[in-house]
């Protein structure tokens, strides 16, 4: 994915971000569809999944049983979770005022994979604490 790319999709197409879970399973579908993903998609795939699910569905600042499950789902779907999927996932149990348990074990679990590198030591301190 390209920075135009990226920039297209954020501005033109998705400027109020993702309006449903359907638009946040695509974007996650072509996270796993990308070969070499950049930091701009990244940044804004986290951005726009986590203000979805943490600040768009109600109740605002909630992740509930069913919408943990939802996420989780959409995440892990075909061959496990991407880098980004994981980033997403630390990220909506850090930004969330309450999260589901099961997502927080799924964020925690996860995040202490030995392949799941693209987390720092400090974010994994953060996800443990």
């Amino acid at each position: 994915m390209y920075d135009a790319d990226v920039n297209k999709l954020a501005r033109d197409i998705l400027p109020d971000g993702a309006a449903s879970q359907d638009v946040v399973d695509v974007l996650v579908a072509l996270d796993r569809a990308i070969a070499t993903p950049n930091a701009n998609w990244a940044a804004f795939l986290v951005a726009t999944v986590v203000d979805f699910v943490v600040w768009t569905s109600r109740p605002t600042g909630v992740v509930n049983r069913d919408l943990a499950q939802w996420l989780m789902a959409s995440l892990t779907v075909g061959e496990g979770p991407t880098s980004n999927a994981m980033r997403i996932a630390f990220e909506v149990v850090r930004e969330a005022e309450r999260c589901d348990e099961e997502l927080i074990s799924f964020a925690m679990r996860k995040a202490s994979l030995p392949a799941r590198q693209d987390l720092s030591r400090s974010d994994k301190a953060l996800l443990i604490a």
